[in-house]
């Protein structure tokens, strides 16, 4: 199905239309997209978490902890407590579970990990090309389905006894494909509804479904723990099916679907024909009702971007490169962090991995603040790539003072894991967001043409490449001690911000009020704003 094909109107939205007698306004339908999207994100993002989760399950180190208190019934975090001295089950075996225990587990975990995000990352590309190709609502329903239905076959591992390494890597090598679907689509719906102005702001606030995601999913997983760690994926993947059934019921992913024009993609307002735009949409919903609830709609002006011609977009490749190394830091954090905190001392004391679980959720709290802050200063200065990259350096020493002081006392070990949360995630999530959306809808892009999947999908695809290094080095990098995993972390998030320095010193200059002839013909700072 092409953009110039029949899309039809969401069944959710057809039943909530023949009760109610009439369409929802513009307003609304923003809302909703804005809260479907995130939610559907979310789940994407659950489902990531629960190989950081088990990990200490599958590769208990030599353990050299005192033996710790037995507790039944203890209430979930946030609910409960989130320090838990308590460890259940047979979950924590002392010999783990081939082929993750013993000499080389770590690396076999990393190696699942680069595996999931390597075909994460080479499917971003073609999903971002399909996403501009096919109908957004049906792509990512069976992208989230398929992602959850094997999400969920890892898990059963546990309970077929399955302990052969190739299973539980095409398993995850499935998984990572399916969840290429995820970010291309979602990014591309929410440019379809909303224009330009306060891009960052509006964004960075959506962008918290990351990290919404991160928290929910390492609860679930950490919560069923204690019943055997093929739950702690089972339950996110059963999440990530139902998402899909919400997305094909009530995700319009175009205005046209339910009978608005399109947008204005500066300013985010309905494009007027004869009248005025308050006219146009009574005219237009009430034309939606005569048609009939099964009617679909026409459009023929609409026509997808090769990837080559997304590349060549000013801003396209060093924004893509940033995220690179940005997501090399921010995914080490995602997939490592529990197993980290569950291995270090923490005022004298370690910690059960149901408790590491739940406090590695604090880092994305303070994500969610990062990358809300990050879209708001970059909507007030006009300076995506000045705000990033200030982001990155930041994160420099907030990564070093954590590593070096996080072992202090549990209280200072959470202000800090915030702090680097928030400049962490921060500009990962302007780049991935905003600064993806904007470049999408490039002055470059001639008449109607649209680009916001395919440059989603080369942004993300290519700082999914470093996620999935990232976790990989780690796995390596955590045998000879983990200064040397922040060492790795600290020349990350250096490079991003140098990546960005030719951009930022454009702004900089703009500001200032200077021009030069480079800048004058290649006029990126005023079109990814």
């Amino acid at each position: 199905m092409t953009l110039g094909s029949k899309r039809k109107t969401p069944p959710g939205v057809l039943l909530l239309r023949r009760i109610r007698g009439r369409n929802w306004s513009p307003k609304t339908f923003r809302y909703v997209i804005l809260l479907i999207t995130f939610i559907a994100y979310a789940c994407y993002h659950a489902s990531r978490k629960p190989s950081s989760i088990v990990k200490s399950v599958l590769h208990p180190e030599p353990s050299t902890k005192p033996p710790q208190a037995h507790i039944i019934n203890e209430r979930p975090w946030p609910l409960g407590n989130v320090f838990v001295k308590e460890e259940t089950d047979a979950n924590r075996e002392s010999t783990g579970w081939e082929p993750f225990n013993g000499k080389g587990g770590t690396s076999r975990l990393g190696e699942i990990d680069v595996a999931f995000l390597a075909c994460y990352s080479l499917g971003m590309y073609v999903a971002g090309h399909l996403g501009d190709t096919l109908d957004l609502r049906l792509f990512l329903t069976w992208g989230m389905i398929g992602s959850g239905f094997f999400v969920g076959l890892f898990g059963m591992g546990y309970f077929w006894n399955v302990h052969a390494f190739w299973f539980f890597l095409v398993m995850q090598m499935a998984a990572g494909l399916f969840q290429a679907t995820g970010w291309p689509s979602v990014v591309a719906v929410v440019g379809n509804w909303f224009g330009k102005r306060k891009r960052g702001l509006i964004m960075g606030i959506w962008n918290a479904h990351t990290s919404v995601g991160n928290i929910c999913g390492s609860l679930i997983a950490a919560g069923v723990l204690q019943y055997g760690w093929g739950w702690s994926f089972i339950a996110p993947g059963f999440v990530m099916s139902l998402g899909g059934v919400l997305v094909y019921l009530f995700l319009a992913a175009y205005p046209e679907d339910v009978g608005f024009p399109d947008i204005n993609s500066n300013s985010g307002k309905f494009i007027k024909r004869n009248r005025d735009i308050e006219e146009e949409e009574e005219s237009v919903v009430a034309d939606v009702e005569r048609e009939g609830e099964g009617s679909g709609f026409r459009y023929e002006n609409k026509r997808s971007v090769g990837l080559l011609q997304a590349c060549m977009i000013p801003g396209v490749i060093p924004f893509a490169l940033c995220l690179f190394f940005s997501k090399l830091v921010a995914y080490t954090f995602l997939y490592w962090l529990p197993f980290y905190l569950s291995q270090t001392t923490i005022g004298g004391e370690y910690m059960s991995v149901k408790t590491a679980g739940n406090l590695s959720t604090l880092f994305d709290v303070g994500g969610i603040v990062g990358g809300i802050l990050a879209g708001y200063i970059s909507d007030k200065f006009k300076a995506r790539a000045t705000t990033a990259a200030t982001f990155m350096y930041a994160a420099i020493p907030a990564m070093l003072v954590y590593h070096s002081y996080g072992g202090v006392s549990q209280t200072v070990n959470i202000v800090l894991m915030m702090v680097a949360g928030l400049f962490v995630n921060g500009p990962y999530a302007l780049i991935t967001t905003a600064v993806s959306a904007d470049l999408g809808t490039h002055k470059s892009l001639q008449g109607d043409s649209r680009a916001l999947a395919t440059v989603t999908a080369i942004i993300d695809g290519t700082g999914s490449a470093g996620a999935a290094l990232g976790p990989l080095l780690t796995g390596f990098l955590s045998t000879l001690g983990w200064e040397a995993v922040f060492y790795m972390l600290v020349v990350g998030a250096l490079c991003a911000g140098l990546l960005l320095t030719r951009l930022v010193i454009a702004e900089i200059r703009e500001k200032l009020g200077y021009v030069d002839e480079a800048a004058a013909s290649e006029p990126l700072l005023n079109d990814i704003r």
